[in-house]
């Protein structure tokens, strides 16, 4: 089954598309992209040791401190650093990628495809579970920038506790600095990732070796007895520490989410190499220090280090969740890109901030309302670990997410049997839903927070989803036949004129309301028609050779269908050159006049959604970036014809 964006796709019949190598970095030797998704893919994980120990003592939390608790709760980090991120996504979910691409997106679209077009239930229901994991993302966008840069700051408070009150304030303008610098891109600021983020991993060893040299016994809790036994001893207490503990593999999502960008091998050779030897170092030299000191626990990370180098590794550790911020604002820009051109988002202003690396874009109204929510957060919460619970729910919601399609993508796409799908998903939905209740506890200790966020991002995506849904059909419901229609047309055709005219259409079967407004008033028709439709398809990418599909129905009129992947802008400039080149034509922009409309959407007491939604999605429409703008269509060859309709 394909996805269709409702605004531009009709069919709902997978057409055969043939794809590009996904990623700009395809040619480039393995080692080079090692230390690139070293430093993009790995950022926020690679940051969580700041904070992650630290929140599982919390006063809050109600954890006394012994040497049993220790030494579970580092068994504990231990194995959902192995289970959760080295099985199931390092060996398990990179395998479901959508042609190179990787995200809940993708796998939401990978799980649609798999499944068989009269499962429309089933369908339906990945859908949604689609659009609140990518919902949870955008919540982890906001959290994640707040969190990082906050617990890297929190150092000065162990150089001097009066550098307490300038933690904020130092917060808040870097996170400025942060979001202002987006517009131009990250290109060249990506190529220094790589190497601060190898810094970075090399001081976590280092710090993590020279303390577990001072109290071996912490190398003890690898055998998963040790956390068995906590819990068994401390069940309670256990259940409550799992919220703080899945804190260890938050940015888990990113290994999936960029394997795009760098491709499955240099993704898991980066966190088998590099990332994952350099956190659990790090961790287990936390759990030594707190072994022999058990003051350390107030912040175990900065302890870790020599007096003379707080400060650097305040400095460093600044660049290291800055980087770690970096990428998943990036990230969120790919998602929202892909929510709109999946019909889930309304248009928005997108710009391209590299001619020569595919995905790097920036969209002005993301980065703003990224920038404002995340200053709320550093305001509300004030402390990283005030934050921790928001942090736990938003990650975990999403892993429960990621399980539940990669079961149907193992079952249904991979043909797995199904004691094995129900076996091995089984094993990761309770580890995933233990980790999630016992984030729910923390609701109204700041998981309220991620809760929010999430549950009005998806209800403006499934408004805005239905209310497409509902706009073509009241499109369709009182459209004509275009083949019938262009026959009477041509039997007693109007008159024509020169140049070309291309009509943006979202339904080929049917006459363009432009059409009929531009024959109405101005009772002319030009020498060459050209209706066009821009279809979005479960694929990540299109070959430029397989984009368009070319038909004459008579007279010199011709439908277009331009098909496009989910990562991809549409561009008329370049649909119209490939035209060019397909067929032939001479399609001079100074000649051709390209016809939209306007919709206006009039909330009504008609069957469909409650008139509140309506409304909403109406507001929606009404503020979402012009088609002209969005297609990239020269401003003065545009005709737009408005038309009211109810819904």
């Amino acid at each position: 089954m394909a996805i269709s964006n409702p605004e531009f796709s009709t069919s709902s019949v997978m057409e055969p598309v043939h794809l590009s190598a996904a990623g700009y970095h395809a040619n480039a030797p393995t080692s080079v992209l090692v230390l690139a998704a070293i430093g993009v893919v790995f950022g926020d994980i690679g940051t969580s040791p700041l904070y992650a120990l630290k929140e599982c003592f919390s006063p809050e939390h109600g954890i006394p401190y012994s040497a049993g608790a220790v030494m579970g709760i580092i068994s504990m980090i231990f194995w959902s650093l192995i289970l959760i991120v080295t099985v199931k996504y390092v060996i398990f979910v990179l395998r479901a990628d959508n042609n190179g691409e990787g995200g809940v997106l993708s796998l939401m679209a990978l799980a649609l495809r798999a499944t068989r077009s009269d499962q429309q239930k089933l369908s339906a229901g990945l859908l949604m579970l689609g659009a609140l994991g990518a919902c949870m993302l955008l919540g982890e966008s906001v959290i994640t920038p707040a969190i990082s840069v906050l617990s890297a700051i929190e150092g000065l408070e162990v150089i001097t506790p009066d550098m307490k009150r300038y933690v904020i304030p130092i917060t808040l303008v870097i996170v400025v600095l942060l979001f202002y610098v987006q517009r131009y891109g990250t290109a060249a600021v990506g190529r220094l990732f790589g190497p601060i983020m190898v810094i970075w991993f090399a001081v976590l060893a280092l710090l993590g070796v020279t303390n577990i040299i001072g109290n071996p016994q912490i190398l003890a809790s690898v055998s998963p007895l040790y956390a068995i036994s906590y819990i068994q001893q401390h069940t309670f207490q256990a259940y409550i520490v799992m919220g703080s503990v899945v804190l260890a593999v938050t940015g888990v999502e990113a290994l999936y989410l960029d394997m795009g960008h760098f491709g499955r091998k240099p993704v898991r050779l980066a966190w088998l190499l590099v990332a994952l030897p350099a956190l659990l170092a790090n961790y287990f030299g936390q759990g030594a220090l707190v072994l022999s000191n058990p003051e350390a626990i107030h912040n175990p990370f900065y302890l870790m280090a020599p007096e003379w180098a707080l400060w650097p590794m305040v400095c460093l550790a600044t660049a290291a969740t800055v980087i770690a911020s970096q990428a998943v604002i990036s990230g969120a820009f790919s998602l929202a890109n892909q929510g709109i051109l999946l019909g889930l988002l309304p248009r928005m202003e997108i710009l391209h901030t590299s001619e020569t690396e595919r995905g790097q874009i920036y969209m002005p109204m993301v980065n703003w309302a990224l920038l404002v929510l995340v200053m709320f957060t550093v305001v509300q919460f004030k402390e990283s670990g005030n934050l921790a619970a928001a942090y736990g729910i938003s990650v975990t919601t999403t892993m429960l997410i990621t399980t539940t399609m990669l079961a149907v993508v193992m079952y249904k796409e991979w043909k797995i049997k199904p004691i094995f799908v129900f076996t091995l998903a089984a094993l990761f939905f309770i580890v995933d839903f233990s980790f999630w209740t016992a984030n729910l506890i923390k609701v109204k200790d700041g998981g309220w927070y991620p809760l929010g966020l999430g549950a009005i991002c998806f209800l403006l995506l499934t408004t805005w989803y239905k209310g497409r849904r509902l706009l073509r059909e009241r499109v369709v419901a009182d459209s004509i036949r275009l083949q019938d229609f262009v026959s009477a047309l041509l039997a007693h055709p109007p008159h024509r004129v020169d140049g070309t005219s291309v009509f943006l259409t979202a339904h080929i079967d049917f006459v363009p309301v432009a059409l009929l407004h531009n024959l109405k008033h101005n009772r002319v028709l030009h020498e060459r028609v050209i209706f066009l439709k821009l279809s979005i398809w479960d694929v990540p990418y299109v070959r430029d050779e397989e984009r368009l599909t070319v038909t004459e129905l008579a007279g010199n009129i011709f439908v277009v269908r331009a098909v496009h992947g989910f990562k991809e802008t549409p561009d008329i400039n370049h649909v119209m050159a490939l035209l060019e080149q397909k067929t032939g034509m001479t399609l001079e922009l100074s000649g051709t006049s390209f016809f939209l409309a306007r919709d206006t959407i009039v909330p009504s007491n008609l069957p469909g959604m409650a008139i509140w939604r309506e409304r909403l999605f109406a507001w929606m429409m009404q503020n979402a970036a012009k088609p002209s703008d969005f297609f990239k269509i020269p401003p003065n060859r545009v005709v737009e014809l408005g038309t009211k309709i109810e819904i």
